[in-house]
């Protein structure tokens, strides 16, 4: 087990490495905690939430809703939660996202702790403060910027994980790979997904510098004033085409991450080696690079992206394997791009 204070700009936040899920009563009192987690959570851990008061949410992006949140609230109004009560998301990066929206929100903000159980939140979605909720089709679109007083990296979670996930997960992996780190870009050229569910060391090792990489750009810009735009390589096309598809985040971002690259071939001059080394490494990884989709639906879900300023959309691009650049570009412009690369 290993142990990190790391501090944001208004909260110090305890990262707990390697450390098991019963140590959450260690840090906060037992009748204070109040468990978020999902059914399917539940069902394969449901010893671990025994002594806990535990609400369960249905799981699946469909339910990352607003009606999701109120039912939640009821029920902490009902148990007469305070100002005192911990909540505690256990799950992956649905329940994260959602708990901590909660916790920034009832009686204006309450302690938060996320105990992340997937491959995507652990190195991804339980980082950073980010969390929020999805209006209808449109990802991500209320929320807040509220940083957790624990982190609780409890690998153990992670063994009954279904393949599915595993590899839903691994496309944020590459992500930082391809933003920040040709290193890591390399090591993961040399194996596979199932290389990393058979070799828990390598996998540990793994996490923990997808963990690091996305705390230190979150340090250094907590607000996504510059350089933490660069995590979103891959989610400006893949957001607007994960909900009409009802795909799985990963694999839309994986679909993203191929279209960005493309664009960036086209802007910034990334070579087409670099983007057939991307190509490759998601087919080898089982995610996908391609879907059909209906460029009007996708533009008009894309129209209505977070990160549009007025006519112009800022897009995170390649410039090579390891280093990404924020660009932006005229929405008439991005519009004639996605019929030219879609």
């Amino acid at each position: 087990m290993k142990k990190e204070t790391v501090v944001f700009s208004q909260k110090e936040a305890t990262f707990l490495y390697g450390a098991p899920f019963s140590s959450i009563t260690s840090f906060f009192p037992l009748e204070k905690i109040v468990i978020i987690t999902d059914e399917n959570v539940f069902a394969h851990h449901h010893d671990a939430f025994e002594a806990l008061t535990c609400i369960r949410i249905p799981a699946g992006e469909a339910h990352k809703q607003q009606g999701t949140v109120d039912d939640i609230i009821k029920k902490l109004i009902a148990i007469e939660a305070d100002k005192q009560t911990v909540l505690v998301g256990v799950g992956g990066g649905v329940v994260t996202d959602i708990t901590g929206y909660v916790a920034s929100i009832y009686k204006r903000g309450i302690q938060l702790a996320l105990v992340p159980t997937t491959i995507l939140s652990l190195v991804d979605a339980a980082i950073g403060g980010k969390n929020g909720i999805d209006c209808g089709p449109y990802k991500n679109m209320v929320g807040t910027v509220y940083q957790p007083e624990l982190i609780l990296f409890d690998y153990q979670f992670l063994n009954s994980l279904p393949e599915v996930e595993w590899i839903n997960g691994f496309a944020e992996i590459i992500k930082h790979a391809c933003i920040k780190s040709k290193p890591m870009f390399d090591v993961l050229v040399q194996h596979d997904i199932k290389y990393f569910m058979q070799n828990r060391e390598s996998l540990v090792n793994l996490i923990e510098q997808n963990i690091n990489i996305k705390k230190q750009i979150v340090l250094a810009d907590e607000y996504e004033q510059g350089d933490r735009k660069l995590l979103n390589f891959g989610h400006t096309f893949g957001h607007a085409i994960e909900n009409i598809y009802d795909l799985k985040h990963g694999h839309a971002v994986s679909v993203g991450m191929m279209l960005a690259a493309k664009l960036s071939e086209k802007i910034t001059g990334l070579s087409p080696a670099d983007a057939a080394a991307l190509r490759k490494m998601l087919l080898a990884y089982r995610l996908p690079v391609e879907h059909e989709m209906d460029k009007t639906k996708v533009w008009e879900l894309m129209k209505l992206d977070k990160k549009r300023k007025s006519n112009t959309m800022s897009f995170i691009l390649l410039d090579e394997i390891g280093t990404a650049s924020i660009h932006p570009i005229a929405m008439d412009l991005l519009k004639t791009y996605l019929d030219e690369i879609a």
